[in-house]
Formats: structure tokens, C-alpha cells, sequence
């Protein structure tokens, strides 16, 4: 796949995953089963976010290994 490509997927990977995980806190918080201290756009969301993206980057420039034997 081409590195834009995968690019582009990982940045829309990581666009709805912290939208995903704020929403999650938001609704932990408010339910009252998360800590006071976590916090809505925090480290939690956006360093799951930017893992979640960087697994999608790399599994999307990654070649087969029926490829690089050809």
C-alpha cells in the first residue's frame, strides 16, 4: 500500500479513536466509575489513540511474506 495511503488510514484511525475514547470517559465519568482525575482529551485517550494509529501505519506498509520471495 502506498505510504500516502496508509498514512491517510492512520490518521482517520486515530481521528475516531479519540473521539471514540472521550466519548467512553465522558460516559465513565459521568456514570461515576472512573477517577475524578482522569480527565476528558487526557494522556489515556490520546496515547491509546496514537497507538491504535501507529499499529494501523505499520500493519498497512508492512509486505507480505508472499511478496518477498517473488
Amino acid at each position: 500500500m502506498p505510504d500516502f495511503v496508509a498514512a491517510a488510514l492512520a490518521s482517520a484511525v486515530f481521528c475516531l479513536a479519540v473521539i471514540a475514547l472521550n466519548a467512553l470517559t465522558r460516559l465513565a465519568l459521568q456514570a461515576h466509575l472512573a477517577p475524578d482525575g482522569l480527565a476528558e482529551n487526557g494522556f489515556l485517550q490520546f496515547g491509546g489513540a496514537l497507538a491504535l494509529a501507529g499499529t494501523t501505519y505499520r500493519r498497512t506498509t508492512r509486505l507480505p511474506e508472499r511478496l518477498i520471495g517473488d
